[in-house]
């Protein structure tokens, strides 16, 4: 399909090129103008259970502390961890991907500061990462 150009086409496009207007940024559709959105991301690959634990609450507090909403995890797919070959180890539970939501669902303080925990991709066997949303500190 060849649709030719018409003069009143590259009319309107040079006074979009010209003008100073700014665009509408769709992206930030949802997002309150007033507050600043921030975004934060934690990498536990390699950490053994009890130091992903242990590193998610320090940064889920800090976050918190610094006004962060979002927090993307990255936990891995848990593909590649050698607990399934031990029957007597959780398979779920001793893969980071399962085991760091759920540490962080059972502390009740972190919780109170979450207000939306992305469980589907949790559930999602195919991404190793999963976000949660923070609530706003109120001073």
């Amino acid at each position: 399909m060849n649709k030719k150009i018409t003069d009143k086409d590259k009319q309107v496009w040079e006074t979009f090129v010209n003008s100073k207007e700014k665009i509408h940024d769709k992206d930030q559709r949802g997002i309150n103008k007033n507050l600043p959105y921030v975004e934060k991301t934690i990498d536990l690959h390699g950490y053994t259970l009890k130091d992903a634990n242990e590193e998610i609450e320090k940064f889920i507090l800090l976050c918190f502390d610094k006004g962060v909403s979002k927090i993307n995890i990255i936990t891995g797919k848990g593909s590649r961890s050698k607990n399934m070959e031990n029957p007597y180890k959780s398979k779920d539970l001793s893969i980071l991907k399962y085991s760091v939501p759920n540490y962080i669902k059972e502390n009740a303080d972190l919780m109170r500061k979450i207000s939306k925990i992305d469980m589907e991709a949790i559930e999602n066997s195919s991404l190793g990462n999963f976000e949660i949303f923070l609530r706003k500190k109120i001073d």
